[in-house]
């Protein structure tokens, strides 16, 4: 009789075990690195914009306590969107939470004296933060000039002072460099994900952010028009979220594309889930938006996990930089 009771407890814990592990299998399943599907509602308002002015791009920062957008901005009367070329300059505002809405604080790339390389314009700043030091990558022309190169100023402090640079980063080719975004290894090593004139998709990578860099890959995806970099680590390999300008990994025009590769560099493929985001933003009131225009996406990332997708919109008049959380946050591993 012991041995038969033994025999069913045993039976049972068994069994119970396998209902357990049945039961966490759909939960595991339900975590591939998908932003889209993860895509929440939010509210009217929220984000950041200013009358008056076009707002374009938009890399957040927690800082401080408080929500830091590192924004493009140029004003209405030189026209959406050619007038950055020209008039594009480099803003911070803050809000005390990922949804904002923000607040603008100041300017931190604006014109100086004709003759440095980022004198006329600045645009697509991406924000970082390494070993104590905050650093903002952007590219900028000289005043008189269309010619885009990509540097970096630093600060200590998240509100400046911010130290920029006399002159531009080599990256390794001469050409018009545009759109940068950045991955800080643990060592403090950099891989520099930025595009051409002519839209080849190049990778560059330096010991430090000050440089020097070495073009490791001159032409990272021929296949398709990408722009719009966002550069992350996962599970080991190497993520890439972009705006797919002409259709060619999403099938759709102007949607966010997610790209993967197994050292930062070279391989670069589709990721199973291609499409990171589409044109849809949903509102808390049940309402939802389509914009003509939805770019420059950053992934805010907190606690080891994606929580928000921040967008530029263009509605056909205006411009803002649009948050959206995801709901749950995407743990990375």
């Amino acid at each position: 009789m012991a041995s038969r009771a033994c025999g069913q407890v045993l039976a049972s814990g068994f069994a119970v075990l396998i209902v357990a592990l049945l039961a966490s299998w759909p939960a595991r399943a339900a975590e591939p690195l998908a932003l889209a599907p993860r895509m929440d509602a939010v509210a009217r308002g929220s984000g950041f914009a200013m009358e008056g002015w076009f707002v374009w791009c938009g890399a957040v920062i927690k800082a401080e306590g408080a929500y830091h957008l590192f924004a493009s901005r140029w004003p209405e009367a030189t026209k959406f969107p050619e007038g950055y070329r020209t008039h594009s300059e480099i803003v911070r505002a803050v809000a005390p939470r990922p949804e904002g809405p923000y607040v603008f604080q100041e300017v931190v790339i604006g014109r100086r004296a004709a003759g440095k390389w980022d004198s006329g314009m600045a645009h697509n700043p991406v924000i970082y933060e390494t070993a104590g030091t905050y650093v903002l990558f952007y590219n900028a022309s000289d005043i008189g000039s269309r010619h885009r190169q990509i540097g970096f100023a630093t600060a200590r402090a998240i509100t400046g002072p911010w130290q920029r640079q006399d002159r531009p980063l080599d990256l390794g080719l001469a050409s018009d460099a545009n759109n940068p975004s950045a991955w800080f290894e643990r060592d403090g090593s950099v891989k520099l994900v930025w595009r051409t004139a002519d839209l080849r998709v190049c990778v560059s990578t330096a010991r430090h952010f000050g440089g020097p860099y070495t073009l490791a890959n001159g032409n990272a995806w021929p296949g398709a028009r990408l722009e719009d970099f966002f550069l992350f680590r996962h599970g080991g390999r190497y993520h890439l979220i972009c705006e797919d300008n002409a259709g060619r990994v999403t099938g759709h025009e102007r949607w966010g594309a997610h790209l993967v590769s197994p050292d930062g560099v070279s391989g670069w493929q589709p990721w199973s889930e291609s499409v990171a985001y589409d044109h849809t933003i949903r509102w808390t009131d049940g309402g939802h938006f389509e914009p003509r225009r939805r770019e420059r996406p950053w992934l805010l990332i907190e606690g080891g996990a994606i929580t928000h997708l921040f967008t530029a919109v263009y509605d056909g008049t205006r411009t803002w930089n649009q948050p959206v959380p995801l709901s749950p946050p995407l743990a990375l591993e």
